[in-house]
């Protein structure tokens, strides 16, 4: 068999269905082995938005996402969507080409050591340099990519070596199992639960790779112990459930910290310290009990005290069959500390002002968006907004990303869900910034018939950097910029362009959208105006007195 063939025979058997990426002239034998086979391309306009989305297909399936690059300027291409995957816990391969390894007249001509490269950015790279090879290699990519903690992997198949011919063997995709936490880690937990007065729990990223959220559910429901969330844990536990306290959006001096200063146990459910800081630990502080599948990464603010490390589901079980609720247990303080906030995040919801406020644009997308819904968020300040106001109903029905919070990110991840998901309603919200990085995949959304709704909020600015530059005391300088007529712009791919004229009319114009199918754009000036007053003096004027 050619090697170019034996390579996607060998992806089929991982059970690999799409594949997203740019070929170029070192890939194709392999395109041409492609062409015949049950995997689909989808054609991408930049190889980074190929990446965010193989990425996100592997966040929402729990299987491996495929990108296809070439080498050189089409592998580094592939550099930020590695780093996208790697630090969220996103199962990725990529494929990259290369000139022929055995003889090139081309000198040194495109050529990057683009293996070495991904070393700090992967889980596993490597080079194909025998044709044999090809079988072992992309299992140990694929389960490289998968096994917990999920990341990134990368092969590289130079153009000779796809030529060859082999009688190798595909290796079929082996079975594991996640290892179980040890009988004495549940026992030493469920003692520290029992024994605390004030316990809380935490539902972190990890909790939502592993459908978990049943088991957590009943955990909660069982004990009555109130739980928050971080960003990437948003809808482990549907945020409608009384003892959800809220989302730590910020890392201190908002509401929810206030329950966070008041307890001495949190039982962190599959955070890690690659997202943004939930809580900092200090000495002679509250405790923590590490639930996940590997050992805590310690740092100057998280050295949690018991590790219960296994399958978190399978975990999360156990506790609850053995912790019982104790008379002990007083959760006062978090329920007043809810009912502020619950109070707090109503605030603004109905605001008419126009531009719109970022409360009310929040609201409104979540009447919206039914229980199933998906949203897709780039990076910038209206990421908050959604983090801390979006009640989320389901496991990974908020995307965003708070490991390595890229840009451009959003609107690739919303396509990828669309096509996991093609029955569910599926939206991106992107700023005008991170928008425009990756805008250029308008026309893959179009030429793939995606029924999607892109919302880019417009401020003008790189308003999340402003935001802080202000809080910093400096003066606003060096990022302002003008944007296109978003309209235009959407119907120069053929889709439709929309521009939000009032508050009032948001809803029914994302109601029409969905009814008439196909891709549509809606540009919504955003009054960033009050972020500051909000998300920082107010809130800690306001929550210190809770």
């Amino acid at each position: 068999m050619k090697a170019s063939d034996l390579f996607v025979k060998a992806l089929e058997a991982e059970g690999v269905t799409t594949l997203f990426g740019i070929p170029g002239e070192e890939n194709l034998d392999f395109l041409n082995s492609l062409k015949d086979s049950s995997i689909t391309l989808v054609l991408t306009r930049h190889e980074q938005g190929a990446g965010f989305m193989a990425a996100t297909f592997g966040r929402l399936t729990g299987k491996a996402g495929v990108c296809l690059a070439t080498l050189g300027p089409g592998a580094t291409n592939l550099v930020t969507a590695a780093a996208y995957a790697q630090l969220g816990g996103m199962p990725l391969v990529m494929i990259t080409g290369q000139k022929p390894i055995k003889a090139s007249k081309q000198g040194q001509f495109q050529i990057v050591d683009i293996v070495n490269m991904m070393g700090p950015l992967t889980k596993y790279t490597r080079q194909i340099s025998s044709v044999h090879n090809i079988p072992a290699k992309v299992r140990e990519a694929f389960r490289n990519a998968e096994v917990e903690r999920p990341g990134a992997t990368h092969l590289e198949l130079p153009e000779d070596i796809a030529r060859e011919e082999s009688d190798a063997a595909i290796i079929e995709k082996s079975a594991f199992d996640i290892p179980h936490a040890s009988e004495n880690s549940i026992v030493a937990a469920v003692e520290m639960i029992e024994a605390a007065k004030h316990p809380l729990i935490l539902i972190g990223a990890g909790a939502n790779r592993q459908h978990s959220s049943e088991r957590l559910t009943a955990l909660v429901e069982k004990t009555g112990i109130p739980f928050f969330s971080t960003q990437m844990g948003k809808g482990v536990i549907d945020e409608r459930n009384p003892l959800f306290l809220g989302n730590a959006a910020l890392s201190a001096n908002d509401y929810l910290h206030r329950a966070i200063e008041a307890t001495d146990l949190i039982i962190n459910m599959g955070h890690d310290v690659v997202e943004k800081p939930p809580f900092f630990m200090q000495q002679d502080g509250f405790k923590v009990i590490h639930v996940n599948y590997i050992t805590a990464e310690v740092d100057a603010v998280y050295y949690p005290q018991q590790g219960v490390i296994g399958d978190i589901t399978n975990s999360v079980e156990r506790l609850s069959q053995r912790v019982t609720r104790q008379p002990h247990w007083d959760f006062s303080r978090f329920m007043t500390v809810k009912r502020h906030l619950d109070q707090h995040l109503l605030e603004g919801a109905d605001d008419g002002r126009f531009p719109l406020y970022p409360q009310r644009l929040v609201a409104d997308i979540r009447q919206v968006m039914p229980d199933d819904g998906v949203i897709a968020l780039d990076n910038g300040v209206y990421k908050i907004w959604f983090a801390r106001n979006y009640r989320a109903y389901q496991s990974n029905t908020v995307l965003l990303d708070n490991a390595l919070a890229t840009m451009g990110a959003g609107l690739p991840s919303a396509m990828a869900a669309k096509i996991v998901y093609p029955e569910r309603r599926v939206m991106a919200i992107c700023g005008d910034g991170g928008f425009m990085m990756n805008s250029q995949e308008m026309e893959t959304a179009v030429r793939l018939r995606l029924n999607l709704v892109v919302l880019v909020l417009r401020d003008d600015s790189y308003g999340m950097i402003q935001w802080k530059q202000k809080n910093m005391g400096f003066d606003s300088f060096g990022l302002d910029y003008g944007n296109p007529d978003f309209v235009r712009y959407a119907e120069s791919y053929g889709a439709t362009g929309h521009r939000l004229a009032d508050a009032e009319s948001l809803i029914a114009l994302i109601e029409r959208c969905y009814e008439q199918s196909g891709l549509h754009l809606i540009e919504i000036p955003v009054d960033y105006s009050d972020n500051d007053r909000i998300l920082n003096r107010e809130i800690r004027e306001r929550s210190k007195n809770i």
